[in-house]
């Protein structure tokens, strides 16, 4: 097994490369994600790992854990606690990092099937709050996400607030609303599309039987002009406080929560 101690070394460039740049992800449909949990996630939900990187001290302390992880992994190197901080996103590192190839959980519109319920994103921006939404979705039984122009799911932060959820949930991509609205409408789904006003139905006073899909717009200008065009209804979550609105995340939270409900 190889050591690598120097940061200048080709491949902790090319993965600190992989980790700070959307285009350099997307380009050579690598990810990384670190942290032991998030690996072993990683491990158990079918996805392909291509490198590892871990410390002496990670090795110490989850032995077992890194075992499992490695044995799945196709290239393996220790590094040093210095060399792991150029390839790392977070404050406190846990010394473990899996390079890894796109999972086979994103699909095209075509995917996209009658009496499914669907959370739609559209231009949703803070790694976070995407993360965020799709554990609440995969936690919840939602049938997909579909993502409209919001950032790159294989952000760091976003994979780290999903919990491994974006290895499972199934994840749709679309160009457009309307590419959206397109599909859903020949498949029988109702889009709703959740606004702050509070003088549209609320959510609580409709039902979600049948095939549904509710978009939650982005954080500070909320779902477009076009997603209120091509929607069947507007709706709002009901608020009794001064709050004019709420995070994008939490939103999505009560949406899907009454989506189900």
């Amino acid at each position: 097994m190889e050591k690598i101690i120097s940061k200048s070394n080709p491949k902790i460039k090319y993965v600190a490369k992989l980790v700070s740049q959307s285009y350099f992800r997307k380009k050579e449909a690598l990810f990384c994600v670190e942290g032991l949990r998030i690996c072993l996630d990683a491990v158990e939900s079918d996805v392909e790992i291509f490198q590892t990187f871990f410390t002496e001290n990670s090795m110490k302390k989850h032995p077992n854990e890194l075992e499992k992880i490695l044995k799945f992994s196709k290239e393996a190197y220790e590094v040093s606690e210095d060399v792991f901080s150029k390839i790392s996103d977070t404050g406190s590192p846990q010394g473990v990092l899996s390079v890894c190839k796109n999972s086979k959980n994103i699909f095209t519109k075509s995917s996209i099937k009658p009496l499914k319920k669907y959370i739609v994103l559209e231009n949703v921006q803070d790694p976070s709050n995407l993360g965020a939404i799709c554990r609440t979705a995969e936690a919840l039984g939602i049938d997909g996400a579909v993502l409209v122009k919001c950032c790159d799911i294989y952000n760091p932060k976003v994979l780290r607030s999903s919990m491994g959820s974006l290895f499972r949930l199934p994840i749709i991509k679309t160009d457009s609303i309307e590419e959206f609205a397109e599909v859903a409408k020949k498949n029988n789904i109702k889009i709703f599309t959740t606004v702050t006003d509070r003088d549209v139905k609320k959510i609580t006073d409709f039902s979600f039987d049948s095939g549904a899909a509710c978009i939650i717009g982005n954080e500070g200008n909320g779902v477009s002009e076009k997603a209120k065009e091509i929607c069947d209804s507007m709706i709002t979550i009901p608020m009794l406080g001064r709050a004019q609105s709420l995070n994008a995340s939490q939103a999505a939270c009560i949406t899907m929560w009454e989506m189900l409900r």
